[in-house]
C-alpha cells in the first residue's frame, strides 16, 4: 500500500513542477523583447491592461494617467525614499536579493503566514510590465526569471527609471510624475523629502492608501522610511527633524 501511495505523491509533485515550468515558459515566450526597453518606453503595461479589464467588468470608466520623465529629472528625495523603503540593496544585487528571500522565508515560516515580502525594485517592475498582481507560485517564479533577465540586459539606472515611471501609485495613477501632479500639484522634480516619503510609503498598497492616509500602518511606515533615509545619509539632521512623522 505504501509504494503505490508514494508513487502517487511523486507523480503529483512531478505534475505540479511540470505545470509550474509550463506556465513560466508561457509567460516568457509571450513577452516583448527586453532589449527594446534599452531605448524605447512601453505605451502600456500588463498592470494597466489588468486594471482596464477590472474596470470594464465593473462597468466603470477607466482613464489611466501616466507621463514619462527622465531619471535625472526626478527628485533625488523620491529615489532615496524608494530605495530604503523597497530595495536597499538595489545597486548590489542582480535583480533578485537572495539574502532578503532567505530572511523572508525564515520570517514567514516562524509566523506561519506571508509576513515579509522579498520583491526587489526589478521584480516589481517585471510584474508591472509583463505579469499581473496574482500571487500564485507560477507568477512569482516568472517574476524571478524576468527580474534576472531585466538586470542582465538593462542598466540599473534604466531599470530604476522605468520603475519610477510605470509603477502604480493609485487608482489609474501610474508613475511618479502622475503621482506628484495628482497628489501635490507639482512636478516630480520638485518633490520635498516629506512628499517623497509619503509617496514611497504607499507603494506597498497604492489602491488602499493615499499619501495622507492616517493609519497606524502608514504612520509607522513613514517614520521607518524617514529614519532609514537619515541613517543612510540621505537626509540632514535639519531635514529629518523638520519631518512631521
Amino acid at each position: 500500500m505504501k509504494r503505490p501511495l508514494l508513487k502517487i505523491i511523486w507523480s503529483g509533485i512531478a505534475l505540479l513542477m511540470l505545470c509550474l515550468l509550463g506556465s513560466v515558459a508561457w509567460d516568457l515566450t509571450h513577452l516583448p523583447q527586453i532589449n527594446n526597453l534599452k531605448t524605447g518606453n512601453p505605451s502600456t503595461t500588463a498592470l494597466m491592461e489588468q486594471r482596464a479589464r477590472e474596470a470594464k467588468a465593473k462597468h466603470k470608466k477607466y482613464h489611466p494617467v501616466q507621463s514619462f520623465v527622465p531619471y535625472g529629472a526626478v527628485s533625488p528625495h523620491l529615489k532615496h525614499a524608494l530605495l530604503v523603503a523597497e530595495d536597499a540593496a538595489y545597486f548590489s544585487h542582480t535583480g533578485v536579493d537572495f539574502e532578503e528571500v532567505k530572511e523572508s522565508i525564515k520570517t514567514d515560516w516562524k509566523k506561519k503566514r506571508l509576513a515579509r515580502g522579498a520583491s526587489t525594485i526589478t521584480m516589481q517592475l517585471a510584474k508591472n510590465l509583463y505579469l499581473s498582481t496574482s500571487k500564485s507560485l507560477t507568477r512569482k517564479a516568472s517574476e524571478f526569471v524576468l527580474a534576472r533577465r531585466l538586470d542582465a540586459v538593462l542598466s540599473k539606472t534604466r531599470i530604476f527609471e522605468l520603475y519610477l515611471n510605470y509603477i502604480e501609485w493609485g487608482d489609474g495613477i501610474f508613475g511618479c510624475e502622475a503621482a506628484s501632479q495628482s497628489y501635490f500639484g507639482c512636478p516630480s522634480s520638485s518633490l520635498t523629502p516629506e512628499q517623497s516619503i509619503r509617496l514611497a510609503a504607499i507603494v506597498v498598497n497604492p489602491r488602499r492608501y493615499n499619501p495622507y492616509s492616517d493609519t497606524k500602518r502608514m504612520n509607522r511606515r513613514r517614520a521607518f522610511i524617514a529614519e532609514r533615509m537619515y541613517d543612510a545619509g540621505y537626509l540632514t539632521l535639519e531635514e529629518f527633524q523638520a519631518l512631521p512623522f
